[in-house]
């Protein structure tokens, strides 16, 4: 092999390292993009209202067993505490209530609550959406089939918030 055939190969190998590497980097953005999507604690930060549907199939509480409804207001501070007020329909019982709890937030805009009642705490994991103006969350509880959609109720900023 001569100097010039040499000096050849060794371009192509060159641009196909190169060409290589970029497609390396390149598969790797989105994957990097999608796990650092900017959520904090603070996204949740306001006053959502909120429609949960679904069925207990089995509970600590027997009367509570059943199909459910509930509407109402979740509250988050934006540093991890939530409150709750709403009016419920659990297997035709019927009433207000109030709940607290905890939240965490994930770079990737997905997170947990939790809801504690005095007869009972939910775990729920959840998604935020449409730019930090909805949630949609599903109950992480043994036999509890029960999904959640809370849609910001008043702007950020807003005294009302």
């Amino acid at each position: 092999m001569n100097l010039k055939d040499m000096i050849m190969q060794h371009r192509t190998m060159a641009k196909t390292f190169t060409m290589a590497a970029a497609a390396l980097v390149l598969s790797l953005m989105p994957a990097a993009k999608a796990a650092d999507k900017g959520c904090t604690t603070a996204s949740l930060l306001g006053t959502f209202g909120y429609t949960s549907t679904g069925s207990i199939i089995t509970a600590p509480v027997p009367p509570i067993i059943g199909p459910g409804a509930e509407v109402g207001t979740q509250s988050f501070d934006g540093n991890g505490t939530v409150s709750f007020s709403f009016n419920s329909s659990q297997n035709g019982i019927i009433g207000p209530g109030t709940a607290t709890g905890t939240y965490t937030v994930n770079p990737d805009c997905t997170g947990t609550f939790t809801e504690a009642t005095p007869k009972f705490t939910s775990h729920w994991s959840f998604v935020i959406t449409d730019g930090t103006l909805e949630f949609q969350a599903i109950c992480q509880d043994q036999g509890v089939v029960t999904t959640r959609i809370g849609r910001r109720q008043f702007p950020v900023g807003d005294w009302r918030q």
